[in-house]
Parts: C-alpha cells; sequence; structure tokens
C-alpha cells in the first residue's frame, strides 16, 4: 500500500483510509472489527471518524463510532502503528440532525476542548493524529450549495477555534489539525491565522470528490497542492451511486439509500444520466465500475488519501484493491469525455 505524507507534518499515511461512520449503524461492532483487522492487514493504517458518527445522526448512537473504535485498540494494541483522525461537530444550523451534541455544538474554546476530550476517552487514547472541524461554523457554500449568498451570523471566529485547538496541540492532545466541508477563504484563513500567530497549521481538507462531484477542482486543488494541504475525499463513490447499483430505480435491501431517504444528493436526473455514462464506460474497458471511480481519485496530484467505506466485506475487499488500478491516459481521456459532457452533476 502507497503511503503519502500528511500535510507538512511527519506522518505517512496510506492512500486509501478506512472511513467508519457506518460502525454502529449499518455495521455492528463485529463486522467493524472485521472491516478493520482486513483493512489493517491490507496495509491501510488511516482510520476516520468523527465524534457525531454513525450516520444519519441520532442521539440513541451519538459517538458510538468512536466507542467500536476504542474497543478495537485496545483489544488489539495497534495503537503506536495507525493514523488516527476524528472531527469535532461545528454549529447545527442547516444540518440538521447534531442539537443532540452538547445542546447545540459550537466551535468555540469550551466545546472543542470538551468535545476533544469526550473523543479521546471513547477512543480509549491519549491522543488524537489529525483532529479535524467537521464543518465551518460561519454560514457558507458547503454540502452541495454552489451559489455563495453573504449575510447572517458568521458565529465563533476562526481565530478562537485555532486558538482552542492550539491549545490541544500543546497539551499533546493532538498531534495535527485539519478541515473538512471547507471553502477556499476558509482554507485561506486558517493558513493565514497560523503563519502570523504561531499556532497549528491545518495539514489537510476533508471534502466530498468523486466522478459527479469535482467541485474541488475549482479552487481548492490548487490550494492543496501549493499549500500541501492535500485532499482526504471523502464519498469517492457518491454514497455508492458510482457501482450502479442504484440504476433503473433498484434500491438493493440494506444500501444506504434503500435505508435512508436523506441521502439523494447524488440521484438527481444529471446524476443518474452520469452515472450510467460511467458504468458503460467501465464495461467497455473491462473495469469494474467501483475500482475505476476509486482509482480516479486515486491518482488526482492534490489527493492525500481516498476514505472509502463499505458495509460488506466483499465492497471493502474491492474498494480497497483499487489501490493496485491505475487507468491509462487513454481511460483517464475517455472520463475526462464524459465529465465535459455532464460536469458536476451532484455537486
Amino acid at each position: 500500500m502507497e503511503t503519502r505524507k500528511l500535510g507538512k507534518t511527519d506522518l505517512e499515511v496510506s492512500k486509501i483510509c478506512l472511513g467508519t461512520m457506518t460502525y454502529g449503524e449499518q455495521n455492528s461492532e463485529t463486522e467493524a472489527f472485521e472491516q478493520l483487522d482486513y483493512a489493517v492487514a491490507q496495509g491501510v493504517n488511516f482510520i476516520d471518524c468523527a465524534e457525531m458518527y454513525p450516520v444519519p445522526p441520532k442521539p440513541e448512537t451519538y459517538g458510538r463510532t468512536e466507542e467500536i473504535i476504542g474497543n478495537w485498540l485496545e483489544k488489539r494494541g495497534k495503537r503506536q502503528s495507525l493514523v488516527l483522525a476524528t472531527k469535532v461537530t461545528g454549529r447545527g444550523e442547516g444540518n440538521s440532525g447534531v442539537g443532540h451534541i452538547r445542546g447545540g455544538p459550537r466551535l468555540d474554546r469550551d466545546q472543542i476542548l470538551r468535545a476533544c476530550d469526550d473523543s479521546l476517552a471513547r477512543l480509549k487514547t491519549d491522543y488524537i493524529d489529525l483532529y479535524q472541524v467537521h464543518w465551518p461554523e460561519r454560514q457558507s457554500n458547503y454540502f452541495g450549495q454552489l451559489g455563495y449568498r453573504h449575510g447572517g451570523d458568521d458565529g465563533v471566529d476562526i481565530s478562537e477555534t485555532l486558538s482552542a485547538l492550539q491549545e490541544l496541540v500543546a497539551a499533546g492532545k493532538v498531534r495535527h489539525i485539519g478541515l473538512s466541508n471547507e471553502t477556499p477563504w476558509g482554507v485561506h484563513r486558517y493558513l493565514r491565522l497560523a503563519s502570523h500567530g504561531n499556532r497549528p497549521r491545518i495539514a489537510s481538507i476533508q471534502n466530498p470528490y468523486n466522478l459527479l462531484n469535482r467541485t474541488f477542482e475549482v479552487g481548492l486543488a490548487e490550494m492543496a497542492i501549493r499549500e500541501q494541504c492535500g485532499l482526504l475525499a471523502y464519498s469517492p463513490l457518491a454514497f455508492g451511486t458510482l457501482s450502479g447499483k442504484y440504476l433503473n430505480g433498484a434500491r438493493p435491501a440494506g444500501a444506504r439509500l434503500t435505508l435512508f431517504e436523506r441521502f439523494q444528493r447524488y440521484t438527481n436526473e444529471r446524476a443518474v444520466s452520469a452515472t450510467e455514462q460511467y458504468v458503460k464506460l467501465a464495461a467497455a474497458f473491462g473495469l469494474d465500475p467501483v475500482q475505476m471511480a476509486l482509482a480516479f481519485v486515486n491518482q488526482q496530484p492534490f489527493v492525500t488519501s481516498n476514505i472509502i467505506g463499505a458495509t460488506t466485506m466483499e465492497q471493502l475487499r474491492a474498494n480497497i484493491s483499487s489501490s493496485q488500478l491505475q487507468l491509462s491516459s487513454e481511460q483517464l481521456e475517455a472520463i475526462e469525455a464524459v465529465h465535459r459532457q455532464n460536469p458536476n452533476p451532484a455537486p
């Protein structure tokens, strides 16, 4: 398994990262342990979670994903050889379903310090390698919002958030920090505050990126490369739609879009049409559409690691083995041709 440097840090992370947001909801602890064991055996050293997981967030399952990972770490004793990432939940406006977290989560000093301590306890570890802000405190265009409309309450200032993260780094509870669901302005602001105030520098940006949503390329890709804070790509299979399993209205039993109607981001008419083209393209090249979609993400120069998730071991094996597939220039150009015809149908 190829490893890549995490930002300007001394950490080397596998180009495949194991996403865990199904643990405690779609996957039991036993199934999660099997996935973790297999992934590590295949060379994956990077595990990503969040305090609000599993998804969809609910009061009765809050923190369960971290608890499962903590139980696994305690039983396997592999902590020192792994890079463990988690996230602090921010303000819930526009992000329904998180009001149960600390009575309404915010990115202020007191809540960040408390959230980190709680995550450490659930994960049964003394430190977090990468602690990420799950989404901005301010109102901005993320989670599929393309148009930016200025106004409203910005909430807790980024400077306070970064200072709180600095305290965690100074205390040895966090090694490095990162952002998630951020915009170019937000990344710039964090970097500028770090350079002028001797505060920790972000090491990564965790945003969605897949064949149906390549909006990261518009402004953030250059930022990621030039500032050495690469993308941790989430939803690389667009909620599994790029496998083709939902085409023609299919809803397989136990699949995410079958279970949870809220996940409709990648099922609009244009997205379905583009998915059909990518699935046909994969077939024309004799490729598994899942592995083609993942390999495309793996090969992008601004990507540090590709966060894959799975609910079955069959899916996990296929997803991890995508790390061995190198798309040819002909295959990449064919993908670009589809993209030009129907760019970003599901941002």
